[in-house]
């Protein structure tokens, strides 16, 4: 068994045991769910259900890439040191949606962290992430282009705009996702696997190793997500994830990638724009509801039905990638 696989399967027994600490901890404190009395009727009933439980990802994560930087370190220490700003990354954006799901529900303020002052978290956090990975550790500026399929060197005062866009966007199709039992997990486990397995081609091992350990994480969170879900991730885990996937394609120089692996968090904030879009110009709704997965919600699809069709999509769409690359 390789190294890879053993870091995979300790972040998934360590996530495992702190779900089985922490969601207890998550009831007692009473820091339930609130649902949208407009969404759909079958969400009713899942008011209450703990969230923030994306803390547990996050704490698993950290636990285990702090192990492997050490275990690195002295062996291969530029591999230890390109693991941190990744990691500061996903932790930032993770704490972003802490402090968002705490002011929610703990403080009670329903309103939770203003929208502005989220945004610009974020905006800060991946301004940071871009320049040091440019001016730092100089991966440079070349960008996979999937239609062409080869490498293009961007110049860098378009690069760094464009890759604060591809975090910013990411982060937030991936939250837009999360509204259904085991969904925002299941198809970002397959995304962030054939990032990984895309890593693996390319012999980038810090994202070998880190993408081992999300992928260990996300799986044991399953666990605790799967309809009926025990606790959500919230804005803690959804932001978090958002960091892992955008950061690990720029890492791998295939930000463009995405358009086509997460093609779900994609269409998820397609069918929001429309919906908005077409509210606004006539008052009427395209979809029963967006994200579009409250749609099929809607129409009558269970929410297992759901995830299996959306991750299969996912699955499908990262088999394409695979081949064009």
């Amino acid at each position: 068994m390789d190294f890879h696989t053993k870091l995979l399967l300790i972040t998934f027994a360590i996530t495992v045991f702190l779900g089985i600490i922490i969601v207890p901890i998550l009831k007692k404190l009473k820091v339930g769910q609130i649902e949208r009395t407009d969404g759909p009727e079958t969400h009713l009933k899942k008011q209450g259900t703990p969230t923030m439980g994306g803390i547990i990802m996050m704490l698993g994560i950290i636990a285990v890439t702090v192990v492997a930087y050490f275990y690195y370190n002295g062996k291969e220490p530029d591999v230890a040191h390109k693991l941190l700003p990744i990691l500061g990354l996903t932790i930032g954006f993770g704490v972003i949606g802490f402090i968002d799901d705490f002011k929610k529900l703990i403080l009670k303020n329903t309103k939770g962290l203003k929208p502005s002052l989220k945004m610009l978290g974020l905006l800060l956090i991946s301004v940071i992430f871009v320049l040091y990975i440019e001016k730092g550790l100089n991966l440079g500026t070349e960008t996979y282009i999937p239609i062409l399929n080869q490498f293009v060197t961007i110049p860098i005062y378009a690069y760094i705009p464009f890759a604060i866009l591809v975090i910013l966007a990411t982060t937030n199709a991936v939250n837009l996702t999360d509204g259904i039992d085991g969904l925002s997990p299941s198809v970002c486990t397959i995304i962030i696997t054939c990032l990984t397995v895309i890593a693996t081609m390319f012999e980038v091992k810090e994202i070998v190793i880190f993408g081992a350990i999300v992928i260990g994480a996300t799986l044991a969170f399953l666990m605790f997500n799967m309809h009926p879900a025990k606790v959500f991730m919230g804005d803690t885990g959804s932001l978090f994830l958002g960091g892992v996937i955008s950061g690990i394609a720029l890492y791998l120089k295939m930000p463009l990638i995405l358009l086509i692996i997460a093609i779900i968090p994609v269409i998820e904030t397609i069918s929001v724009i429309i919906q908005v879009a077409f509210f606004k110009k006539t008052g009427k709704r395209v979809f029963k509801m967006a994200p579009i997965h409250h749609h099929f919600e809607l129409s009558g699809w269970k929410e297992n039905k759901v995830v299996v069709v959306f991750s299969l999509i996912t699955l499908v769409a990262s088999i394409i990638a695979l081949q064009i690359i």
